[in-house]
């Protein structure tokens, strides 16, 4: 087969695995409600991998405001799972976002503030890992979502008794 036949053989099979794909996502979406007023919707669906279950989600829930560039600060809120009835797949919701809190050290009155991501509070939001079906989460508008992939190391070490 020429090379230009092969090339078109392969785009063609991609076309159609990506087509197939979006559309599975179009139709594991239907089982998830739309959002309510003043909340958002986002929905990411995640590359398949050899071994997923030595993989963890970190969702990341926060604003991007003025602040100055010496303090820490963080957000109060927290995510909830909820299952989506009669279909059993696991969403995500984010209440309102707390107030805005932080460590007071002192700051030069006339220091410039700048923008940064401030994030929720606490310990980091992990989920389990699955290509199969979409991270569903549902948070208020104005809340920016982000997420971190997690990977577990080869390596499996004995633990010491005692």
């Amino acid at each position: 087969m020429p090379e230009r036949a092969m090339r078109a053989l392969s785009a063609a099979v991609m076309f159609f695995l990506c087509a197939a794909s979006a559309g599975q996502a179009a139709e594991n979406l239907k089982a998830f409600p739309p959002a309510g007023e003043g909340m958002v919707r986002h929905v990411l669906q995640l590359p398949k991998q050899a071994d997923e279950s030595a993989y963890k989600v970190e969702l990341i829930a926060g604003k991007t405001v003025q602040v100055d560039g010496v303090n820490r600060y963080f957000f109060a809120g927290r995510f909830e799972k909820e299952t989506v009835k009669g279909w059993g797949f696991t969403l995500y919701r984010l209440g309102a976002l707390g107030p805005m809190a932080g460590t007071l050290m002192a700051v030069d009155p006339n220091a410039p503030k700048a923008a940064r991501f401030v994030a929720l509070g606490g310990e980091p939001y992990l989920i389990r890992y699955s290509s199969r079906l979409p991270v569903v989460v549902y948070a208020p508008e104005g809340v920016e979502l982000r997420y971190r992939v997690w990977a577990a190391g080869a390596e499996v070490k004995e633990m010491p008794k005692g």
